[in-house]
């Protein structure tokens, strides 16, 4: 009586292919979530130092803003995925927009975990970082988190 599957004498042959192929398929899909992620950062903005700051939770649906400061002319520009909102008004329905995203994204439904995540400029007034808080307060969006660095 013949045993289970296997044709012939001697050991089974490692097959390379199939684990070469999910390999690159696995780096495919972090490359593009990774650089997905880079788009909503913007380099030119010196965070503020936060010595005791905790990691960010990344398992939520999130909006950053990037709050970047003039020196020159003392004003803020307001930022999101690359795309400048020159008008508080504008920043509002984008936050508006990516929170309807988020939320279809995430449960199909009202999703309580949607935020918003504050990038400013360590010269930043006060007050341009608390228009952005208040773009996202009209937005619909309560959970607001700041982004910081713990080294200089």
């Amino acid at each position: 009586m013949a045993g289970g599957g296997g044709g012939g004498e001697g050991e089974p042959e490692f097959q390379i292919a199939p684990m070469v192929d999910v390999l690159l398929v696995l780096l495919i899909f972090f490359m593009s979530i990774t650089s997905a992620q880079v788009l909503k950062i913007d380099k030119s903005i010196k965070l503020p130092i936060a010595t005791d700051a905790l990691k960010k939770d990344s398992t939520r649906s999130e909006s950053v803003i990037n709050v970047r400061w003039d020196a020159a002319t003392k004003k803020a520009t307001y930022v999101i995925d690359d795309r400048i909102y020159p008008e508080l008004p504008d920043l509002t329905k984008a936050l508006v927009e990516a929170k309807k995203a988020g939320e279809a994204k995430v449960a199909h439904g009202t999703n309580p975990t949607f935020r918003a995540v504050i990038r400013g400029d360590r010269e930043a007034s006060a007050v341009s970082v608390s228009r952005a808080m208040n773009c996202a307060a009209e937005a619909g969006i309560s959970d607001i988190a700041f982004s910081t660095t713990n080294k200089d």
